[in-house]
């Protein structure tokens, strides 16, 4: 296989975790082979200098990007620089990135591929904080502010921070094949089954903690036990109000709806049972509330794309049919 260059970008204010995340992965794949390694990691700056990331920590570049090789991947980390990045940069991206075989961005690096126009008619993603400024400052964009990453053609983009060791893990799988992306997993001791279009948020973060007492205690309540009867009815009863009241208590302080919370805990709770358990998926389906199989499978399309059987092929952590409890039963 050919050996192919890994072209970091960097500029003052980097986020230091989007630079080191994807490098530690590519890096790994490159130790684990034998002979030539298939990944040659260069960074580079604007004028060669180091650079101060947004936590106070220097990197020193390999080179400026004017002296840069021309890369297989190239990848743009994102940080408070990359907001207001120097003109220069955006320029350099512009004339040079479409070079590359592959484009990536981590965090809000896709600001800066947007602000040379590489993101023009592609759906991207970004960190969660930024989605609507990225949409609305670059109409052209289509923005999805839910998957952790999306890969549209040769661009693939990555939501906030850890998202891009996810991100540059599939890539790696893409390269290499799944046994070697796993071996580094393994090596980083990160899982090597967060899929792209997993959430950036589990339900208990992306919904807001309600101020009152009663609906924190049911938010809690709903997330120990899907399997409950968790339909409006009965969860207005225990936070000691009426359902029309609880249901609209509940989505001002909350941000979604009682139903749209529920959907998203059992779904969760599914994935984690299916990634790390032996159960079938009826019995899945059973331990996390849902009618039927049928009804699990509708939930996890809309969801996460793929039905549950698929997911669990994907997914499945090794050995968990040995290892993992039964389920409850």
């Amino acid at each position: 296989m050919e050996q192919r260059t890994v072209l970091v970008v960097l500029f003052e204010g980097v986020q230091s975790l989007d630079v080191t995340g994807p490098v530690e992965v590519f890096a790994g794949a490159a130790a684990h082979r034998g002979g030539t390694p298939v990944y040659r990691i260069r960074t580079a700056s604007l004028d060669g200098a180091p650079v101060r990331t947004s936590s106070g920590l220097t990197l020193v570049p390999d080179s400026s990007l004017a002296d840069a090789p021309v890369p297989h991947t190239l990848i743009a980390p994102g940080g408070i620089g990359s907001r207001g990045a120097d003109p220069l940069l955006i320029d350099w991206l512009r004339t040079n990135a479409p070079r590359a075989r592959r484009l990536v961005s981590v965090c809000t690096g896709a600001i800066l591929l947007a602000e040379a126009g590489l993101l023009d008619g592609r759906r991207v993603t970004t960190h969660w904080a930024y989605c609507a400024k990225l949409a609305r400052d670059h109409p052209a964009v289509e923005v999805d502010p839910d998957p952790i990453f999306v890969r549209d053609g040769h661009v693939a983009t990555s939501a906030g921070v850890t998202a891009g060791i996810d991100l540059a893990l599939a890539l790696v799988e893409e390269d290499l094949g799944r046994d070697e992306a796993l071996t580094v997993a393994r090596h980083l001791v990160v899982f090597l089954r967060r899929p792209g279009n997993q959430a950036q948020f589990s339900a208990q973060l992306a919904a807001q903690t309600a101020r009152r007492e009663p609906l924190r205690e049911v938010q809690q309540w709903i997330t120990e036990h899907p399997a409950e009867d968790l339909c409006v009815e009965s969860l207005a009863a225990r936070a000691r109000l009426s359902p029309r009241h609880f249901a609209r208590a509940f989505q001002t302080e909350t941000g979604m709806t009682p139903g749209k919370y529920v959907e998203r805990v059992r779904v969760e709770h599914a994935r984690r049972l299916l990634e790390d358990t032996s159960g079938g998926v009826e019995e899945v389906s059973r331990a996390c509330g849902y009618g039927t199989p049928e009804a699990m499978r509708r939930a996890f399309v809309k969801t996460l794309g793929a039905a549950p059987a698929e997911y669990r092929r994907r997914f499945h952590a090794p050995f968990a049919a040995q290892s993992a409890p039964a389920l409850d039963r």
